[in-house]
C-alpha cells in the first residue's frame, strides 16, 4: 500500500448538507481517540514495517487537532520519509498554514464546493467562504504545492457553478477535483438518481473549456485528469460511482479511534487500538503484532466496494468518521 489517510478527529465545524445534519453529530469521546504518541506509533509502524509511502492527515476536520504540527514533524522525520499531505475545509488555514509547512507539510487538499458567497453558505450552514479563500492564499505563500480544491456538486445547488470553480482554480493555480457524490452521508438519504456525474459535470465544463486526456499515466491516482484549453492547467473528476477505480486503490484508512478500514466502504473495521492500550509486549514485538493485524485487514480487502451492487449497504459510519 503507498497511501495512508489517518483521521485525527470526527469533529468538525462546517456542517455540510450532504455530509451531516445541522445540529451536529456525536461525536467520539475523547477517551476513544488516540493520543499523539499512539498515533506516533502507528505512523512508524505504517512506515517502516508496511511500506506506506504517502500519509494524508484527514477528519473531520484535521486542523482542529492541536497537535497536526507535531504529527507531520515527527512523520517527516521517518527513514524513508513519506509524503505529507491533509485535506482540509480551509477555515483555520489562514492561521496554521506557515507551521505546517514548517512542521513538514507537502500538499494539501481543501473542501471547496462554491466561490459564491450565497451558494457556500448554503451548502456549509457557515458564512465563512473568506475565511477559506483566504487560507488558500496562505498555504500557497507558505510554500505549499500542489494545492488541490475538492468540490461535491449537487443537483440544484450548486451543479451549474463547475464552470466558475474551474475559472478560479485556474487563475489562482490551484488543480480542481470534482468529486461524485458518495453513498456516505450521516442520514442515509444519499439518492443515486439526484448525484451529478462526472458524464454531466463534463458537460458541462465543456461548455465553457476545451478538454483533453492529460498524457501523464494516471497510475493509483483516484481522479481522472484532463487538460484544460491543452494545458499546462488541468482538472480533474474522481467518480467512484459512475467510473469505479477499486483495481487502482492503494488505501488503507485509520479512524481516529483507531480502526482500520481496508475501503471507503467497508462495513467491517479492524481494532489497532485495544493492541495499543491493552498488551503486555515489549515495543518490538508490540510493533509486530500491530504490523501484522493491519496486513491481515489488507488482505481481506474485497475487490470492489460494490456501491452498484443490490446488495450493497451504507457504512455506518458517515464520512467525517472514515475520513477521505
Amino acid at each position: 500500500m503507498k497511501a495512508q489517510p489517518p483521521t485525527l478527529t470526527d469533529r468538525c465545524n462546517l456542517r455540510c448538507v450532504y455530509c451531516m445534519p445541522a445540529e451536529g453529530l456525536d461525536w467520539l469521546p475523547t477517551r476513544q481517540q488516540l493520543s499523539t504518541s499512539e498515533l506516533q506509533r502507528l505512523l512508524r509502524v505504517a512506515v517502516n514495517k508496511l511500506g506506506i509511502e504517502e500519509i494524508r492527515f484527514t477528519g473531520g476536520e484535521p486542523l482542529l487537532r492541536g497537535d497536526l504540527p507535531e504529527l507531520l514533524a515527527y512523520a517527516s522525520a521517518l527513514d524513508p520519509r513519506p509524503r505529507l499531505s491533509i485535506t482540509t475545509n480551509g477555515l483555520g488555514l489562514s492561521r496554521k498554514a506557515t507551521a505546517l509547512a514548517r512542521a513538514g507539510l507537502d500538499r494539501i487538499n481543501v473542501s471547496l464546493d462554491s466561490v459564491d458567497r450565497a451558494t457556500y453558505a448554503a451548502i456549509t450552514r457557515r458564512d465563512r467562504l473568506a475565511d477559506v479563500l483566504d487560507g488558500l492564499i496562505a498555504a500557497r505563500t507558505a510554500g505549499i504545492h500542489p494545492i488541490k480544491i475538492n468540490a461535491v456538486l449537487t443537483r440544484g445547488v450548486n451543479d451549474e457553478q463547475a464552470p466558475e470553480l474551474l475559472e478560479y482554480c485556474l487563475a489562482e493555480g490551484f488543480e480542481l477535483r470534482i468529486i461524485e457524490q458518495m453513498p456516505l452521508d450521516a442520514g442515509h438519504r444519499w439518492d443515486r438518481s439526484a448525484m451529478v456525474t462526472a458524464d454531466e459535470v463534463l458537460s458541462r465544463l465543456r461548455q465553457r473549456f476545451q478538454l483533453t486526456a492529460d498524457p501523464r499515466p494516471r497510475n493509483n491516482d483516484p481522479a481522472e485528469r484532463l487538460l484544460v484549453d491543452g494545458g499546462p492547467g488541468t482538472v480533474g473528476l474522481i467518480a467512484s460511482v459512475t467510473r469505479p477505480f477499486c483495481g487502482d486503490c492503494d488505501r488503507v484508512r485509520l479512524t481516529a479511534d483507531g480502526m482500520v478500514r481496508n475501503c471507503l466502504f467497508a462495513n467491517e473495521e479492524t481494532d489497532l487500538r485495544s493492541l495499543l492500550r491493552d498488551s503486555g509486549q515489549d515495543p518490538e514485538s508490540l510493533d509486530d503484532a500491530i504490523a501484522a493485524r493491519w496486513r491481515e485487514s489488507l488482505w481481506q480487502k474485497a475487490a470492489g466496494h460494490g456501491i452498484n451492487s443490490p446488495t450493497f449497504l451504507q457504512p455506518t459510519r458517515p464520512m467525517s468518521a472514515i475520513g477521505g
